[in-house]
């Protein structure tokens, strides 16, 4: 890789140097790298674009990175990647995409991940989308992400864009089982005319299942973002959905949550609000020797941890 890319590298997987267990690296569209365990094994499709990732049941404290990197402008690039998590495995999968776009032509990468988790099998998934680079041309990502989890089986998605990003449509859609538990923590920032679109669908379909989608966000410059949340309570469940939004300057925000109870014993709830950065907040920290300007970076920084 060459400078460019390794920084990408680092932004989106927080990785420096080649880590440690399984991995495929992904670099303008082709294979640049892949690593696999005794546990955790990484195969090309045969008949379109992507891997398949196949984790042993029983595999504990193993990490999968995927990381892609894009820098060639111009470039469109879409994946196919499943992830197969046997029974009992606990494990972590760091994705992410980074786009470096110096000439006119926009660049895109569209990633389809589709997870099949196993009975009481836990996943931790981290999945970061950065983007630079001096040129004119758009920096496009539409990650999707379909998601089924068995009994008793648990995944934590936390999902992170907060520079760089022209354009973004992702789209979440989740079935779980009996005793089944879901958890999305969200973070995105926009500016300038960017545009990002958030749809989540969740069907908790098992006796007992539960999830909570959370999305946290700031809309800066004439940047336009639209959160959708679908929750169908289709069993005994526990669902929860929560859209906080700092808006500024010209930017707008759209938060649509949608709960559907279709059973007796379906506890569903949603929350939304969206507002400004509150003056006295600014004042206090420009009263501790802050600018303007360095009160709201400060607040807008810790609204997003």
């Amino acid at each position: 890789m060459d400078e460019i890319q390794k920084t990408l590298l680092a932004e989106v997987a927080d990785l420096h140097s080649v880590p440690a267990g399984a991995y495929n690296f992904r670099v303008n569209g082709q294979g640049a790298g892949r690593n696999t365990t005794a546990n955790i094994d990484i195969v090309t499709k045969e008949d379109k674009p992507g891997i398949d990732i196949i984790i042993k049941p029983g595999t504990k404290k193993e990490s999968v990175h995927i990381p892609v990197v894009l820098s060639a402008t111009g470039l469109k690039d879409l994946v196919y990647n499943d992830f197969y998590v046997g029974d009992d495995a606990d494990v972590v999968i760091i994705a992410g995409c980074g786009i470096h776009n110096g000439g006119k032509e926009a660049s895109s990468h569209d990633g389809i991940h589709s997870f099949h988790i196993g009975k009481n099998a836990r996943v931790k998934y981290v999945e970061k989308h950065y983007g630079q680079g001096e040129g004119t041309g758009e920096r496009i990502m539409n990650p999707t992400t379909i998601i089924e989890i068995d009994e008793n089986g648990y995944m934590e998605m936390d999902t992170v864009q907060i520079r760089g990003i022209d354009s973004t449509k992702r789209d979440t859609r989740a079935k779980l089982g009996n005793g089944a538990t879901l958890i999305i923590k969200e973070k995105i920032m926009t500016h300038g005319k960017q545009t990002a679109t958030t749809d989540f669908t969740v069907d908790l379909n098992g006796e007992n299942s539960s999830t909570n989608v959370i999305s946290r966000s700031v809309a800066k410059d004439e940047s336009h973002q639209v959160f959708l949340s679908r929750i169908n309570g289709n069993n005994k469940c526990a669902g929860h959905t929560e859209c906080d939004a700092i808006i500024m300057n010209h930017a707008s925000v759209s938060a649509i949550p949608e709960i559907t109870a279709n059973h007796l014993d379906a506890s569903l709830i949603h929350e939304a609000a969206i507002g400004k950065i509150a003056g006295e907040q600014i004042i206090k920290l420009m009263t501790l020797g802050l600018t303007e300007e360095e009160a709201e970076a400060q607040i807008v920084n810790g609204f997003l941890k």
